[in-house]
């Protein structure tokens, strides 16, 4: 088995449908990635104990995939987690159920895959419903993506450097490139460094866990020397590759619980940074970056409730 497809589900029937077809029956009216090597797929999913039929809608609709519930919502991550027992393939590809494959995309993940041995993870290009690029690799988060990232300050100073040294926004996006880290919406790995070093985090119950997953396949040096001295593999890559495209309707899922995916988000974020920046900040920093971010946290959720609220009484006046 070449390539383990994971889809993972919370709520969202129809998207997860689209999902599928465009795997198990992809429509050829429908842009193509570049040919190659068919590989040997199987797609299993995960239902995250969704309450709209979901599971039903797979076991009726396509009774050739794998079908792996929980009974409980245990977020991105775990749930996620929960499938790799039950796959199969050399590769794994982690896809959110509000994505569209484009004819060919996985059979290119996995022939570019094959033909770079040293490529740890690798992430196709997305885009979104309307064509347009999805920034979906970037370089790591630092203290100045915190404070101009989504942002007042980052809305005052739009082209500021440090969102677009995170976004890489410089780079064309069009021939393959090493990154930090690629979007969990559409991430594929290596079985065999999941077997070493695990896959997700679950301590994150979305948001970031993407981030920290690269995060330890770009530090990892696997151990052994050759003849020479020389190590016996060169580091893990993490590796965008623009010839695979698949389409990514964002935030279909969070839009369903907009005030927790806040909290998340937030939350997410300090673990990232206690578990792999803490030990080096600065002393007069360390109380800083939480603080930071437990305001940004409250900001965000702020606007959403003032939004909320306006439109309350925008609807009782036409009332």
């Amino acid at each position: 088995m070449d390539l383990s497809v994971i889809i993972l589900n919370w709520n969202t029937r129809d998207l997860l449908r689209n999902s599928l077809n465009s795997i198990l029956h992809p429509d050829p009216s429908k842009p193509v990635s570049p040919p190659g090597p068919s590989a040997d797929i199987e797609v299993l999913v995960v239902d995250n104990a969704s309450s709209d039929d979901s599971r039903e809608m797979v076991k009726r609709e396509f009774p050739g995939v794998k079908l792996v519930c929980s009974p409980l919502n245990v977020g991105f991550g775990a749930g996620n987690n929960l499938a790799l027992e039950h796959a199969g393939g050399r590769y794994v590809l982690f896809l959110n159920s509000d994505t569209e494959v484009v004819p060919g995309a996985l059979d290119a993940l996995v022939h570019f895959a094959d033909a770079n041995q040293d490529i740890g993870v690798l992430g196709p290009k997305l885009l979104n419903g309307d064509g347009s690029l999805q920034y979906s690799c970037r370089s790591y988060p630092n203290l100045g993506t915190g404070f101009f990232r989504n942002t007042p300050l980052g809305r005052l100073f739009p082209k500021n450097s440090f969102t677009n040294d995170y976004l890489l926004t410089s780079y064309d996006h069009l021939t393959p490139r090493d990154v930090d880290w690629v979007s969990g919406a559409a991430l594929m790995m290596r079985r065999s460094i999941i077997d070493e070093i695990g896959a997700f985090d679950e301590e994150y119950f979305m948001f970031c866990e993407d981030v920290d997953l690269c995060y330890r396949v770009n530090h990892l040096t696997n151990s052994g020397s050759t003849s020479n001295g020389a190590d016996a593999n060169p580091t893990w890559r993490v590796t965008y590759y623009p010839d695979s495209i698949i389409y990514h309707l964002i935030g279909k899922s969070t839009d369903l619980a907009p005030t927790r995916m806040t909290y998340e988000f937030h939350r997410s974020q300090y673990l990232f940074y206690k578990k792999h920046y803490a030990a080096t900040t600065p002393v007069l920093l360390k109380p800083i970056i939480p603080l930071g971010i437990a305001m940004r946290a409250v900001g965000k959720m702020a606007r959403y409730r003032l939004r909320r609220l306006q439109r309350v009484i925008m609807r009782s006046e036409r009332v």
